[in-house]
């Protein structure tokens, strides 16, 4: 199966964990462009805004929404949220809903009630850590 990756770039190197893991049982894997040389966390958002419009990261990252036939949200504890979904993959987990594709979580669903019906709505399959679930 064609999985497109999907979460917060603080977790770029569980991305790479999970490509290894998803492409050692057969499934071809694609990822959010990692901005190398760029500390996305280390000022105002500036940076990490710029690269986006310049680059075309949100574009480019749909594009390969559209292309799988799932995405893999990896959703880990990020700050004191537990199983984290941010603004860019709460998109793109909708993007790939309106798509129709098939929509797995890593861990359950984050408790942020402003998001709990939505993230309901989208029937994320939750894999709890066990990724041979994704069929």
């Amino acid at each position: 199966m064609k999985i497109t990756i999907c979460g917060s770039m603080k977790f770029n190197d569980k991305f790479l964990e999970l490509k290894s893991e998803l492409e050692a049982v057969g499934h071809e894997v694609l990822m959010p462009v990692a901005v190398s040389g760029l500390d996305y966390w280390e000022d105002d958002g500036t940076k990490r805004i710029e690269a986006k419009k310049g680059l075309g990261l949100v574009g480019k990252h749909l594009d390969k929404i559209t292309e799988s036939e799932a995405i893999l949200v990896a959703n880990y504890t990020k700050g004191d949220i537990e199983n984290y979904i941010g603004a860019n993959t709460f998109l793109e987990m909708g993007y790939a809903k309106y798509k129709d594709k098939k929509i797995f979580t890593i861990n359950p669903l984050p408790n942020q009630k402003y998001i709990d019906d939505e993230l309901l709505s989208f029937e994320p399959v939750v894999l709890n850590g066990d990724i041979s679930k994704i069929v």
